[in-house]
């Protein structure tokens, strides 16, 4: 599919807010390994990585219930709900455990993504990376994949009272960059976050890969979508 996008000019934009998992790096496979592992040592079953890719986006909270909502449903005896409850603090534990060791570790970067950002960067873009994975997993990952010295700032879930798809992430980062909302783009790969960037008053363009809670993103309200980071030099 070719890229698609409304254009903005340097002088409509001073800075770019990026995303994470699923706009600069594929983490499914960090996903996968680290959720299986977790499954193995509660001695639950294992679960594909097409299912989790639905899961991804909305925190590592809201990941770790959605798997044990699938997982904990083929037991058909019990209230599900009262299963995740009990089973969730454990889970959650094993998890972030197993996940510090995957970190980057099964995660490739999107074609692309290293030459977008140096194009962002050499057309005077300020950038911050802001993500609803946890800070410290984030900043590591970045550190792994060789692209920390992109960023002034890097925001995850952790970092605010509330995460993607509420606007406070995008409202604080702004303030982090000193640049208004209205000329600072979010771009990212779902509806957490366009539906953050609109309230927030940011324009957004999104990337047409990644991680849409299995809906085509194209159907995403937004000001853009493109096929590489690298697509966006030109633009902005």
């Amino acid at each position: 599919m070719a890229s698609h996008f409304i254009p903005l000019s340097s002088a409509q934009a001073d800075a770019a807010i990026v995303d994470l998992d699923g706009t600069m790096v594929n983490t499914l496979g960090d996903f996968s390994e680290a959720i299986n592992r977790m499954l193995r040592e509660l001695e639950l079953p294992g679960i594909a990585a097409e299912p989790i890719e639905r899961m991804v986006g909305k925190g590592s909270q809201h990941l770790i219930r959605s798997v044990l909502n699938h997982v904990l449903a083929q037991y058909p005896l019990g209230d599900i709900a009262i299963k995740i409850e009990a089973t969730y603090p454990l889970a959650w534990e094993s998890y972030q455990r197993h996940y510090l060791t995957v970190n980057g570790q099964f995660a490739t970067l999107y074609p692309g993504v290293v030459a977008g950002l140096q194009a962002l960067r050499r057309s005077g873009l300020r950038l911050a990376c802001l993500t609803n994975k946890p800070t410290a997993f984030a900043v590591s990952l970045l550190q792994a994949k060789g692209l920390d010295g992109f960023f002034e700032t890097v925001f995850g879930g952790d970092a605010f009272e509330r995460m993607k798809p509420d606007p406070l992430p995008l409202l604080k980062t702004c303030e982090a960059l000193g640049t208004a909302p209205a000329r600072t783009v979010m771009i990212g790969d779902s509806s957490n976050d366009a539906q953050a960037a609109r309230a927030a008053g940011c324009p957004v363009v999104l990337v047409t890969y990644g991680y849409n809670h299995g809906q085509p993103v194209q159907t995403v309200d937004a000001d853009g979508y493109v096929d590489s980071l690298e697509a966006l030099g030109p633009v902005l």
